[in-house]
């Protein structure tokens, strides 16, 4: 999987390689217990997605990274709008 960039609008005062690192660590997670069923038929190239779950307001990157990545990867098995 391939993500090219993550656009962030808002959260200027969380730390973005914080951020970063537990996006990445609970995305592999996610993956690798879960999978993702939109990749199932062999891969699938999605430019953008739309309505994603909501993110809480937090001050915690580590939580916000965990969060973002869980609304990706629910984006990603079908719960979300590919653009």
């Amino acid at each position: 999987m391939d993500i090219g960039e993550l656009v962030l609008d808002g959260f200027e005062r969380l730390d973005p390689d914080r951020v970063s690192a537990a996006f990445e660590a609970e995305l592999a997670r996610l993956v690798r217990e879960r999978g993702v069923p939109l990749a199932a038929d062999g891969g699938r190239a999605l430019d953008a997605l739309s309505g994603l779950p909501p993110l809480p307001a937090t001050t915690s990157p580590g939580r916000l990274g965990e969060a973002l990545a869980r609304a990706v990867h629910a984006g990603l098995s079908g719960r979300g709008e590919p653009r």
